[in-house]
C-alpha cells in the first residue's frame, strides 16, 4: 500500500467514526431536523401557501394571529407568515454563502500557512487576529453603508470578516497532519511538497472546518438581520430583521410583528449551533484517537 492510498483510507476510517458518533447524538438530529425544517419552508412554503410573492395584501392590516392568518397581518395587511416564509430564502442563501466562501478562503489560507510556517505563517496569523478583534457588526454596518445595500455585498463582506475563525482551524489541524508518518512517507517517495498538501495533508485536516462552517451560517444569518434591522440590506428583499424594524412601531399594539421574527432568527441560529458543536465534537480528531 502506497502513502497516498494509506492517506485516503485513515481519511475514510477517521471519517466513518465520526458520522457514527454524530449518528448517535441527539442534538446533532435536533439541530439537523430544524435546518431541514427552514429549508423545506423557503423552498416549498409559497407554493403550499398558494401565494405568489411577500408582498401580496389583504383586507385586514395589524389582525392578530387567527384562522385567516395563523401569525396576524402587518401594518400593510400582508401575512406574517408568508413574509416568514420569504425571509427564510433570504436568510439561508446570506448564511450558507457566507459560510461557503469564508470556508474556502479560510481553508486556502490556513493551510498554506500551517503547512509552509515562518513568516507566512506569522504573517496569516496576526492578520487573523486584527480581523477578530475588530467588533463585525460594526465593520460591516461601514462597509455596506459605505458600498450600498446589496445581498452580494453582505455575503462578501461576511464571508470576509469570517475567514480567521476557519483559517485558525486549518492551520492548527495542517500543523498536526503534517508531522504524521504516512506524510513523511510521500516525501521520501519524491511527491511535490504541493501534491502533498493537496493531497494528502488537507484531506485529512479538512474535517473539523465542517463544524466552524455550520457555526458561521448561524453567525451569518444573525449578523444579516442586525443588518437589515438597522436598514442596511435592500428594503425590496424580504428578511427577518426588516421586519422586526418595522414592527418594533407597533409592539404594543400588534406584539406578533416583532415575536415571530425574534423566534425564528432564534430557532434558526439555535439549529445551526446545535448542528455545528454536534459536528465538532464527532469530527474531534482527538476523540478519534482515543477511540
Amino acid at each position: 500500500m502506497d502513502s497516498s492510498t494509506l492517506g485516503s483510507v485513515r481519511a475514510a476510517s477517521a471519517a466513518s467514526r465520526a458520522f457514527e458518533r454524530l449518528a448517535h447524538d441527539r442534538s446533532a438530529w435536533l439541530g439537523a431536523a430544524a435546518v431541514l425544517l427552514f429549508v423545506l419552508a423557503g423552498i416549498f412554503g409559497p407554493i403550499v401557501m398558494g401565494v405568489n410573492g411577500p408582498n401580496t395584501l389583504s383586507d385586514a392590516a395589524l389582525v392578530g394571529p387567527g384562522l385567516g392568518h395563523p401569525l396576524g397581518t402587518d401594518e400593510l395587511g400582508r401575512d406574517v407568515l408568508t413574509l416568514l416564509v420569504y425571509g427564510v430564502r433570504t436568510s439561508l442563501v446570506v448564511g450558507v454563502l457566507a459560510a461557503l466562501l469564508a470556508s474556502l478562503l479560510g481553508v486556502l489560507i490556513g493551510a498554506v500557512a500551517g503547512y509552509v510556517g515562518g513568516k507566512i505563517d506569522t504573517l496569516v496569523m496576526r492578520i487573523s487576529e486584527i480581523f477578530q478583534v475588530m467588533p463585525n457588526f460594526i465593520l460591516a454596518a461601514v462597509v455596506v453603508a459605505m458600498a450600498g445595500p446589496g445581498t452580494l455585498r453582505i455575503v462578501l463582506v461576511i464571508a470576509l470578516l469570517s475567514w480567521p475563525q476557519v483559517a485558525r482551524i486549518m492551520r492548527g489541524e495542517v500543523m498536526r497532519v503534517k508531522e504524521l508518518e504516512y506524510v513523511d512517507a510521500s516525501r521520501c517517495l519524491g511527491m511535490k511538497e504541493t501534491s502533498i498538501l493537496a493531497f494528502e495533508v488537507v484531506p485529512n485536516a479538512v474535517s473539523p472546518v465542517i463544524a466552524v462552517g455550520t457555526l458561521i451560517v448561524g453567525q451569518a444569518i444573525l449578523l444579516e438581520s442586525a443588518l437589515s434591522f438597522f436598514g442596511l440590506t435592500p428594503p425590496d428583499v424580504p428578511s427577518w430583521g426588516l421586519m422586526l424594524s418595522s414592527g418594533q412601531r407597533f409592539f404594543y399594539q400588534a406584539w406578533w410583528l416583532s415575536v415571530f421574527p425574534g423566534v425564528f432568527i432564534l430557532a434558526t441560529v439555535l439549529a445551526f449551533n446545535f448542528l455545528g458543536d454536534a459536528i465538532g465534537k464527532a469530527f474531534n480528531p482527538r476523540i478519534q484517537e482515543k477511540t
